[in-house]
């Protein structure tokens, strides 16, 4: 069974930190290629970060250099540690498996078969 759980959400001011986890089961972090992803209000679904099995990595333009992924083979755990946090970071963040991979061109892309977590929400005031 695939499980990914956010945690890590909440409310911050401007400028604050926040750190994102998301344990996932060992079928769904086995697919290799995995992300976090974002979702405004009234916005479309959009790609934060990838990473693959060799810690490879993509971004963002929009949040290059404030936030960093990473993940613990040990304890199947996706990570996003998120700095300098600003108003339009605000959104649901979803943690997702079996994604195109950051040297394809099309992390940012969901394909068919991606696994999604819940979602946990990020509130950033100016």
């Amino acid at each position: 069974q695939v499980q990914l759980v956010e945690s890590g959400g909440g409310s911050v001011q401007a400028g604050g930190s926040l750190k994102l986890s998301c344990p996932a089961s060992a079928s769904a972090y086995s697919t290799h290629c995995l992300g976090w992803f974002r979702q405004a209000p009234g916005k479309e679904r959009e790609g934060v970060a990838g990473i693959d099995i060799d810690d490879s990595t993509i971004y963002a333009d929009s949040v290059k250099g404030r936030f960093t992924i990473s993940q613990d083979n040990a304890k199947n755990t996706l990570y996003l540690q998120m700095n300098s946090l600003k108003p339009e970071d605000t959104a649901m963040y979803y943690c997702a498996a079996n994604l195109n991979c950051p040297d394809s061109g099309s992390w940012y892309v969901p394909p068919p078969g991606v696994y999604w977590g819940q979602g946990t929400q990020v509130t950033v005031s100016s």
